[in-house]
């Protein structure tokens, strides 16, 4: 009874101990797949292709400060205007990374050469100024810059406000 079974021949089976006359060559490549006989891959292309990969990384560290802008954006609305640790503390960061960045511009960059090196140089250190001007205008939305001369002289007076404005109506 077992020698039935064991010669029965299921529908979905296959048998990988029979000696068959077929070899890989006779069955069709998958989609997709070009086996690497076929391909004309040479040196030139291989360096062409490890350039390109080279320059689009370069690209994606020079646009690095340009995409941190709208997260530099959120975190300043959510840490408030008011005067504690945590905006305090954020506004140092949103100053202190630029500045760290754009005094290490040459040793980000000490690989680049080309024709997109000076692009990729102008574009990091042009994002990392705009993130540093958002974190001045925070400074200053938070009131820590001296913006009047009463910040500066002790004898003069601050400067008194005529109108109050809340709501869209004017109050005096």
């Amino acid at each position: 009874m077992s020698q039935l079974k064991s010669n029965k021949k299921f529908k979905w089976a296959l048998d990988f101990n029979q000696k068959n006359k077929t070899q890989a060559t006779e069955i069709p490549s998958p989609p997709g797949y070009c086996p690497l006989a076929n391909t004309s891959y040479t040196e030139s292309s291989k360096e062409a292709d490890s350039n390109l990969l080279l320059i689009k990384k370069l690209w994606d560290v020079a646009l690095g400060p340009l995409k941190q802008v709208p997260m530099n954006l959120f975190i300043m609305y959510m840490a408030g205007n008011s005067i504690s640790i945590f905006p305090i503390m954020m506004v140092g960061m949103l100053i202190v990374r630029p500045v760290k960045a754009l005094f290490s511009t040459q040793s980000t960059f000490k690989m680049v050469e080309g024709t997109q090196a000076v692009g990729q140089k102008f574009v990091y250190i042009i994002g990392n100024i705009v993130n540093i001007f958002l974190a001045l205008y925070k400074c200053q939305s938070m009131g820590l810059l001296p913006t009047h001369s009463s910040d500066w002289l002790a004898f003069e007076e601050p400067i008194t406000r005529v109108e109050y404005v809340g709501g869209g109506l004017s109050m005096l």
